[in-house]
């Protein structure tokens, strides 16, 4: 049986004390809302806090509520399960509830939050392993090593970024909230992800993500299609997030394409949005979109599955949430 790392814990009630317990404990310290990423990861050993800071006795981190000028406020506690019941969510924002609905497992939906989706830990076969296992096979770049097992010649780590949410809050063109010693700050979902398997989130370790804020739809569309090996609790091996606007509800004005786990950031396809403007959403234009979006995806032999066959799922999930749109 694997066992918690040794640890000490404390239950803040509001913001403040939390921050103020992270400056106490400096970088031996890790929040922690349901702990579905972080106690795996310290039972393999491969994250190893000596003080966890629980912050879901905080009221304004389980808050969820329609602001004034439409958009939604999300504080980082609320649960899997309250994105995916929510009425105002399921109106306003049908896309964030089923793509909360593809995460893992009911009972983990229960435990799991919105923020700990968000700030996932990005994943790989070689980091993803107990202790004595990768003691066998010498360490990662990503822990206790100094190679990249997936391909040792490189210098920096390739564990992939596998979050379910991540690729439709790029898509929806929402942002974060962080609280921190200096004050506030709001970053763009867009702007915090970093294409380092370690160095992966533009988060200064003393911050706390309090809520998330997503602009309405108002109108426009958006959709995600996700690929795994089981039809449920798995990560995502590809998940493709699409959000477009129509004029007269046939041609595209303005569009987004974001393909997640493919990479240690989401990947958004400038390009192939682009050539979906001014255009309807035939299937001439969603083919070409595809093609430009897939061509600069490169899955690696980090996740399930082989690399060329994820290769040649990318622009046939493409197309299937660029047609759900339509």
């Amino acid at each position: 049986m694997l066992r918690l790392s040794p640890c000490t814990a404390s239950f803040p009630a509001t913001i403040d004390e939390a921050l103020a317990e992270k400056a106490a404990h400096g970088q031996a310290a890790s929040y922690v809302a349901g702990g579905t990423d972080l106690y795996p990861n310290m039972k393999r050993r491969v994250q190893t806090p000596t003080h966890v800071i629980d912050i879901r006795g905080i009221p304004e981190l389980r808050q969820l509520e329609t602001l004034s000028d439409g958009r939604l406020a999300v504080g980082s506690c609320v649960t899997l399960t309250e994105l995916i019941r929510h009425p105002a969510v399921r109106k306003g924002w049908p896309v964030v509830s089923h793509a909360a609905a593809l995460i893992s497992t009911p009972l983990l939906q229960n435990m799991g939050t919105i923020g700990g989706n968000l700030l996932l830990d990005t994943r790989c076969n070689y980091y993803d392993q107990g202790y004595e296992w990768r003691k066998a096979i010498d360490f990662c770049m990503k822990k206790d090593g100094d190679t990249c097992w997936v391909a040792p010649s490189s210098p920096r780590c390739w564990a992939v970024q596998s979050s379910d949410l991540v690729p439709v809050m790029v898509a929806l063109d929402a942002s974060m909230r962080f609280e921190g010693p200096d004050g506030a700050r709001m970053v763009r979902a867009r702007d915090l992800y970093l294409n380092d398997g370690i160095e992966f989130l533009a988060k200064r370790p003393e911050e706390l993500l309090t809520t998330v804020e997503l602009p309405p739809l108002a109108g426009a569309r958006a959709s995600y299609q996700k690929l795994r090996r089981r039809g449920s609790f798995d990560f995502p091996v590809l998940g493709v997030a699409a959000w477009a606007r129509m004029n007269g509800g046939t041609t595209v004005s303005e569009a987004r394409i974001v393909i997640g786990a493919v990479g240690s950031a989401p990947l958004v396809s400038d390009e192939a949005a682009r050539s979906l403007v001014g255009k309807a959403l035939s299937d001439e234009a969603i083919d070409e979109a595809a093609r430009l979006a897939a061509r600069p995806a490169k899955p690696l032999d980090n996740t399930d599955f082989t690399i060329g066959w994820r290769k040649d799922m990318v622009p046939v999930y493409l197309r299937r949430a660029l047609e759900a749109l339509r």
